[in-house]
């Protein structure tokens, strides 16, 4: 009987182009309506309540993204896992790693819950809070942190239907939870007037109803059925699929901790300036998300090429992957020409999108548009890079690149810039960790290409199945790391 993992044999045999049109469009329209539920609170908010509402978002961003560093963790770990089990038509491993990682974001969702509602104040004031927004952001927490469990859950489950090959299921799931969201944070917010806690109301309705689809899709899986004993622990398995998360994981905390010390950062040298402490916390929050719009579409093109690589690769086809990782820089390349234009000559046309506000405000925002976002070009090719890493099963490679720019430059750049330059030198960071990274990606690039010509090579299928990741098919497993 053919093993239900033949039917995505045509990643190996379609047009390269159509295929990441096929897989990437829904996981942009994914991932930019799942970037769009901050952006749509900041909007509500700007408008309806202020700039105060809108930093006190800003302070609890960092928790959402510790949740969801922990869901990229499970499902791009399992995703990619599961791609290259279907190149190699493991059907066994494959299920069971997506039974696991079902089993592990719900446990691992219920217990970081537990934790940030015991520790709310302090974690409020390491992220950067303020006397002026500290009110708003404890509203704000309060009922934010009820829909992490479903935030988390539908966003590891997007990953791992993606790579089942359903691409336009991850996109609806996540875009009917935008919508309702959309849809009640105006009626939330100015119409029944429940302020901050409308907004986040109306947000965990929506991830609600996202984690209830992605729910759904897990009795409805087309290349994989799963079974009860899929959802028995096994950490031979996880072992093999959690690795494979890890870039994706130290991304999002990288995230997390260059934002608690920015933050921290723009309060001090902003109380220091003409601008204030509240300014330069609300606005670098704003930039961040809007940033985070352009990495959902970089993001997007490269995890919906991710199935496509690392079936490729499974299978031996190493010249196709090559072919493959061209065709999507050079889609990566132009997302970053087309943001540098919009972010250098139209800055205060985006900041008016969150309401308007001051003279003063509007001068730091156009600044910190123009400087923080100077060369999100080379930060495309970067994130582009480390996902396909990603992809290939290579997690050391593909976290150092992602941590060289948002952890090991980043950081120390944000303490120290400043010293020389004031509250500037805090805008300076990221082109400067952007320019650095770009040779880094250089070398590994060419370290890549040289890897896959010397796989193409070898004849014998033993040498060609990448053993360190998935190892069904070896006399002897060897372990991932």
């Amino acid at each position: 009987m053919e093993h239900t993992l033949n039917t995505n044999q045509y990643l190996a045999e379609g047009k390269i182009g159509k295929l990441m049109m096929k897989f990437s469009i829904p996981c942009i329209m994914s991932l930019l309506v799942s970037s769009l539920y901050n952006i749509v609170d900041q909007i509500f908010i700007g408008r309806g309540i202020g700039y105060l509402g809108n930093g006190a978002t800003n302070i609890i961003f960092p928790v959402t993204v510790i949740a969801l560093s922990l869901a990229l963790l499970t499902g791009d770990g399992c995703a990619a896992y599961l791609s290259i089990c279907q190149g190699m038509k493991d059907e066994k491993r494959a299920k069971k790693s997506v039974g696991n990682a079902v089993s592990f974001i719900i446990a691992v969702s219920l217990i970081f819950t537990l934790f940030v509602a015991l520790s709310r104040d302090n974690l409020l004031w390491a992220f950067g809070a303020t006397e002026g927004n500290i009110g708003y952001a404890k509203e704000y927490f309060f009922y934010i942190i009820m829909g992490i469990p479903f935030f988390m859950f539908a966003n590891s489950m997007n990953s791992i239907i993606r790579a089942d090959g359903n691409p336009q299921f991850a996109m609806l799931s996540t875009l009917i939870g935008a919508v309702i969201n959309v849809i009640l944070d105006p009626v939330a917010i100015f119409v029944l007037h429940w302020g901050m806690a409308g907004a986040a109301a109306a947000t965990i309705t929506g991830q609600i109803i996202s984690a209830i689809l992605a729910g759904y899709y897990l009795i409805h899986t087309k290349t994989f059925h799963l079974s009860r004993d899929s959802f028995l622990p096994d950490l031979s398995v996880m072992k093999k699929f959690l690795p494979l998360g890890i870039s994706s994981f130290l991304t999002q905390i990288s995230i997390v901790i260059i934002m608690a010390v920015m933050n921290n950062t723009l309060v001090t040298y902003g109380a220091q300036s003409k601008y204030g402490a509240d300014i330069p916390l609300t606005v670098v929050g704003i930039v961040m998300k809007v940033f985070q719009i352009v990495i959902a579409v970089v993001v997007g093109i490269a995890a919906g090429s991710q199935p496509i690589i690392g079936f490729n690769y499974g299978a031996g086809k190493y010249r196709r992957v090559k072919e493959i990782f061209k065709t999507m820089l050079m889609a990566e390349a132009c997302v970053g020409i087309i943001a540098t234009i919009c972010f250098e000559a139209f800055p205060q046309q985006i900041i008016s999108i969150f309401g308007s506000e001051s003279d003063l405000y509007n001068e730091f925002a156009v600044m910190a548009f123009r400087l923080f976002l100077s060369t999100i070009l080379f930060c495309c090719i970067q994130k582009a890079t480390s996902i396909f890493l990603q992809a290939l099963g290579k997690p050391f490679l593909s976290t150092g690149l992602s941590l060289l720019r948002d952890f090991i430059l980043s950081v120390p750049l944000v303490l120290i810039l400043p010293r020389y330059m004031g509250l500037t030198g805090t805008l300076y960071s990221a082109p400067v960790s952007d320019i650095v990274t770009l040779i880094a990606v250089f070398f590994v690039t060419g370290y890549i290409f040289r890897h896959l010509k010397q796989k193409e090579g070898q004849t014998s299928t033993e040498t060609d199945v990448p053993a360190d990741v998935c190892p069904s098919r070896q006399a002897a497993p060897s372990a991932l790391l």
